[in-house]
């Protein structure tokens, strides 16, 4: 949000000093004028219904009526300044309208702009003042149709009435700053956890690799460090050596693959203990979406599922769950296919779509953090992943995932 965008939500501090048209203040909106010129034609009708019963009265010189009409047209020329100076504009005008009945339509309307740019305490000293002077403009110049308490009445009502307008104006201003301001911390909090959220989760990853991998690769540094200060080793033992330092690597590998599909977000407690889903569950996961109202089409050409590495079954699972639960937020209604092929040696491939939805929808905002994190887990699992919309209007998530032989 800039000031300039919205000129009349600014923060009080800044509201205060620097109002539209002020040289280091935001440039006056079409709104502004449009409320300016509204001002002034308010504040000149109220002026001639004034010079209107002035001029009825057979009494009155012609001179004054004169000066009446151009003391009220430099109060509502007034108007125009209120913004960059409404503490003097306020004072002006209160003090004017004491012997100028043309000018208290100007008057309310500076007073109300005085509560609305300004805090309590100015808006009730000048207000206060205009209280306590109110009875001086009936007493010095009275109306012919109208007691001089009923005037004294009608102006107090008035003066309290768009003082309290204008402070309540002023407060639902600040209150729609203090949201918006509460939305910016809130999202830049938001991103700040979800990066927290990474950086833990790397960390864990570098204690799992060290903990699990540092035995195996202590195997292999013995091994070659053996075979390095034996040369002239029999070769049945070299042999020996070297078939042991590719079981540890193989089985290094692996490890590290079983860490990469443990890994868990903080705070799933014991999750750990439960049962991981692997290639053989995601039937279940197509069965349970489908009971939910969903309509999946799933081809699974795989021949045994079951022989799947279980880290590589786990993530083509978590993707199959992420892309079906977007496809439930972002596409209502429209059918998902869902192809799984591959084999040992061959890699694996998953991939699920969904064309455009046929009816409008109300949609659901998301953060995009779900698509990022299966692109790191297929990264993390030695694979790829491609997402992005197709020319039918629907959405792809692709993934290949690696299968040794």
């Amino acid at each position: 949000m800039t000031r300039t965008e919205y000129p009349w939500l600014l923060p009080s501090a800044l509201a205060d000093h620097e109002p539209p048209g002020h040289p280091g203040g935001p440039r006056r909106t079409v709104r502004d004028w449009a409320v300016d010129i509204t001002l002034f034609l308010c504040a000149a009708g109220f002026g001639m219904a004034a010079l209107a019963a002035i001029e009825a009265d057979r009494t009155t010189a012609d001179e004054v009526v004169l000066l009446d009409s151009l003391v009220g047209a430099a109060a509502c020329c007034g108007i125009w300044v209120r913004r960059r100076w409404p503490v003097g504009t306020a004072v002006i005008l209160t003090v004017v309208s004491l012997v100028e009945p043309v000018a208290a339509g100007a008057m309310l309307i500076g007073l109300f702009s005085l509560a609305v740019h300004r805090p309590f305490k100015p808006v009730a000293f000048v207000g206060a003042g205009a209280l306590v002077v109110a009875p001086v403009q009936p007493m010095l110049r009275p109306d012919p149709g109208t007691s001089f308490v009923a005037s004294t009445v009608i102006g107090v009502l008035l003066i309290l009435l768009v003082l309290s307008w204008g402070m309540v104006v002023r407060s639902r201003r600040q209150l729609v700053v203090t949201l918006r301001e509460r939305a910016r911390r809130a999202e830049a909090e938001a991103a700040l956890r979800a990066e927290q959220a990474q950086r833990l989760a790397r960390e864990a990853i570098a204690r799992e690799m060290h903990d699990v991998l540092a035995h195996r690769l202590t195997l292999l540094s013995v091994h070659a460090g053996a075979l390095e200060f034996r040369p002239d080793a029999p070769p049945a033992e070299v042999g020996r050596a070297a078939g042991v330092i590719r079981d540890s690597a193989h089985e290094a590998l692996q490890d590290l693959r079983e860490i990469i599909g443990v890994l868990r977000a903080p705070g799933d407690g014991d999750e750990g203990n439960r049962p991981q889903p692997t290639l053989v569950t995601l039937d279940a996961l197509i069965d349970e979406s489908r009971s939910a109202g969903m309509e999946v089409m799933l081809d699974n050409s795989v021949a045994d599922p079951a022989q799947a590495p279980p880290a590589t079954g786990r993530t083509v699972y978590r993707i199959a769950q992420e892309a079906l639960t977007n496809a439930r937020k972002h596409a209502p209604g429209a059918p998902v296919g869902v192809t799984v092929a591959g084999g040992p040696g061959n890699g694996l491939t998953i991939e699920i779509g969904n064309p455009a939805p046929e009816e409008p929808f109300e949609p659901v905002p998301g953060s995009g953090q779900g698509l990022i994190g299966l692109t790191e887990r297929a990264s993390l699992a030695g694979g790829s992943l491609e997402h992005g919309p197709r020319s039918d209007g629907g959405f792809t998530v692709r993934a290949r995932l690696p299968w040794p032989a």
